[in-house]
């Protein structure tokens, strides 16, 4: 058997999550992709993936080697590269999360320079603002705006981000200005799906007639007059010196959202994802747009 290209199929039918797909992609059989991952796993001693008439699910053992398996094959690709005295640099397939509205702003106008500073790598980039599964999305780095992480993930803080609560003038002059957090349940507040940030501002929970997975979407709701929302700054800064919105609360302060730069801990070696933390790492160092707000 050889090893490195039953790891590859392996990888494949995890990523896929299918042995006939899987077997599309790398230009094989069905019966030989299932033959080499069943070699695989009598030859570790253990069962990889649970497999069903359905679906396929990884096991506990699955998981771990699936991560291993990754870190080794970008390990040999880095060291043929090397040793054929080609591009030193990073090379090969980088798979990237990024979150909706803040990477579209801020991170993908920089994307085509960073595939130009590295022209071995091949970029493949999803945008979303849930949170992340390395393994079952078979994503190698993720930037993601959050208030925790999972500790299980090797993080570095890129940026921090605050919220602000704020209304359109035509919301505030036909129910009026909340002046504590409490008044907020006399109100219509507009909620995000992926995460309840109004509980820091009022212990009660607070409602609303609009709920979204999008900061954008609550924006344009908020500009509309629909009703009062809390977002990062980023979203709304503009918004508030055109005086379009109307900050709220001010006296109240909310926690401060951080960008990260997110990763499993066996990819820490990673040249591929090291030069993309470090590029987008030193992009964000600057001054940022809403910091000469006040």
């Amino acid at each position: 058997m050889d090893r490195l290209f039953a790891m590859r199929v392996y990888i494949a039918v995890v990523e896929a999550g299918s042995f006939v797909r899987a077997a599309e992609q790398l230009l094989v059989s069905t019966t030989s992709a299932s033959r080499l991952v069943s070699e695989l796993e009598r030859h570790l001693g253990a069962r990889l993936l649970s497999r069903t008439t359905r679906r396929l699910a990884l096991t506990e053992t699955g998981v771990a080697y699936y991560e291993r398996c990754r870190q080794i094959l970008s390990d040999v690709e880095e060291a043929e590269a090397l040793a054929a005295e080609a591009d030193a640099g990073p090379r090969g397939l980088l798979r990237v999360s990024l979150p909706q509205s803040f990477g579209l702003r801020y991170l993908a106008p920089s994307l085509p320079d960073f595939c130009t500073r590295y022209p071995s790598l091949e970029l493949d980039v999803n945008f979303s603002d849930k949170v992340v599964e390395f393994v079952e999305e078979g994503v190698d780095v993720a930037i993601r705006i959050s208030l925790e992480l999972k500790e299980t993930l090797v993080a570095r803080r890129l940026l921090g981000i605050p919220l602000v609560a704020c209304a359109a003038g035509s919301y505030l002059e036909k129910f009026g200005k909340p002046e504590s957090p409490g008044e907020l349940r006399s109100h219509n507040c507009l909620q995000y799906r992926y995460a309840s940030i109004w509980k820091f501002l009022d212990e009660a929970p607070v409602s609303g007639n609009f709920r979204t997975n999008n900061g954008d979407m609550i924006r344009l709701a908020a500009l509309a007059g629909q009703g009062i929302a809390v977002l990062p700054i980023f979203l709304v800064y503009e918004d508030l010196k055109l005086g379009r919105l109307k900050r709220l609360l001010e006296d109240y302060p909310l926690p401060e959202l951080g960008a990260y730069a997110v990763y499993l801990e066996c990819a820490r070696r990673s040249a591929r994802i090291r030069a993309f933390v470090d590029y987008f790492s030193e992009l964000l160092s600057g001054k940022s747009p809403w910091e000469r707000f006040p």
